[in-house]
């Protein structure tokens, strides 16, 4: 790594605290305007992953607000959620499913089911994402991060384009949108082990913070090789779009040291957005009618900005492209 040049994937709690409060200041890149308050997407299907708690909950809300029949893709025991949604946004067009991100064959049924319904998505918001302390190992023998930030969504997407679940649109038709919720974190000095993708990698709490870096920095490569791939002419077929919402008091330390909890849940919400402060990003990128008919936007906050070298590379693109597709394989056995 080059003198001076900031690491964010590594390192400590307090280092990626303190990364986050930075970015709450200072963010860089071409600041664009919220959308109006009474922008409407009436009659447009969305499905939020994690919408049962902090961001993916503010963003469910604010869809079905607007007009949006909202789907809840949610982990078991959160349908209290669905109900405080539809309190919350006065739409009762809101339903939950339930979708352990963290198993594949679950992420099957989900699949499964949106394909029997004859389900068509408008948005898919990716939100679901976690940081666990220490390596967790899914039913599948992924480590834990990486099935949920990734792997599920590659399963998904791929299903949901096979299975007509999203279909891309033709020179008239509507454009569907893909959002992914990443983070800064990508633009750690660490990269992507090509030697070894997919093999599970114990960690602990001190590298934890580096590994939910990787994990993000797939995802970003992800979604840009995603976005050249179904767009590789002028047209646009399907708008794909990732960001990160800056610091955010969420639930994603729920796994820290249960004597750190006391401190922590403070400290976001003294420090950082609420899940509603911090929605205007992915509400532009769901509903913006410019971000509609582009693609491959990645914004910070309110800010256009670049992904990585690392992430925007079409070598690592295809090599990821390429890499987990026997793992999407795999995945239906």
């Amino acid at each position: 790594m080059k003198r001076g040049q900031k690491q964010t994937g590594d390192g400590t709690f307090v280092n990626a605290f303190t990364a986050a409060v930075r970015d709450l200041r200072s963010t860089g890149g071409v600041e664009l305007t919220p959308v109006v308050d009474d922008l409407r997407i009436d009659g447009k299907t969305c499905l939020v992953t994690g919408a049962n708690s902090g961001l993916g909950k503010a963003a469910a809300v604010e869809l079905a607000r607007r007009g949006g029949q909202v789907i809840m893709a949610c982990r078991p025991g959160h349908s209290g959620a669905c109900h405080e949604i539809k309190q919350i946004s006065g739409s009762d067009k809101v339903e939950i499913l339930e979708v352990d991100l963290a198993d594949l064959r679950s992420v099957h049924r989900l699949c499964d089911d949106l394909r029997d319904r004859e389900v068509c998505l408008d948005i898919a918001l990716m939100n679901a994402g976690l940081m666990p302390r220490r390596a967790r190992k899914t039913p599948q023998g992924f480590e834990m991060m990486f099935a949920v930030h990734f792997l599920s969504s590659r399963v998904m997407i791929d299903r949901w384009l096979q299975d007509g679940v999203i279909r891309p649109a033709g020179k008239s038709g509507n454009i569907p949108r893909i959002v992914f919720i990443s983070s800064e974190s990508h633009r750690s000095s660490n990269a992507i082990d090509f030697e070894n993708f997919g093999a599970f990698t114990d960690y602990g709490i001190k590298t934890s913070l580096k590994y939910y870096g990787i994990s993000k920095l797939v995802l970003c490569t992800f979604a840009t090789e995603l976005s050249r791939r179904l767009n590789p002419g002028n047209d646009v077929s399907v708008a794909v779009h990732a960001m990160c919402p800056g610091g955010v008091a969420t639930n994603i330390a729920r796994d820290a040291p249960a004597w750190l909890r006391p401190i922590i849940n403070p400290l976001l919400r003294r420090m950082f957005q609420s899940p509603e402060d911090a929605i205007n990003p992915v509400i532009y990128l769901c509903c913006a009618e410019e971000s509609g008919s582009t693609t491959g936007l990645y914004l910070h906050m309110m800010h256009i900005k670049s992904v990585s070298a690392a992430a925007a590379d079409p070598d690592n693109g295809a090599r990821l492209w390429e890499a987990s597709e026997p793992l999407v394989v795999s995945s239906r056995e």
